[in-house]
């Protein structure tokens, strides 16, 4: 099971969990899947702290 299997599975039963992808591989198209899946946000590797804040803040805000 890869991890937008375990996001669908998860939202079967949980809509108000945050989820935010992340891949080590940024191709065109992984931030539509993540979203179509129902991860919330989507950030690539590596980790930009700088994007992850931000990220965590709109959806806090949210």
């Amino acid at each position: 099971m890869n991890g937008y299997d375990t996001t669908r599975q998860i939202r079967k039963f949980n809509k108000n969990l945050v989820i935010i992808a992340q891949t080590a591989y940024a191709l065109s198209g992984d931030k539509k899947k993540a979203i179509e899946a129902g991860c919330n946000d989507y950030i690539p590797k590596p980790l930009n702290k700088k994007l992850l804040s931000e990220i965590i803040n709109k959806l806090l805000d949210s």
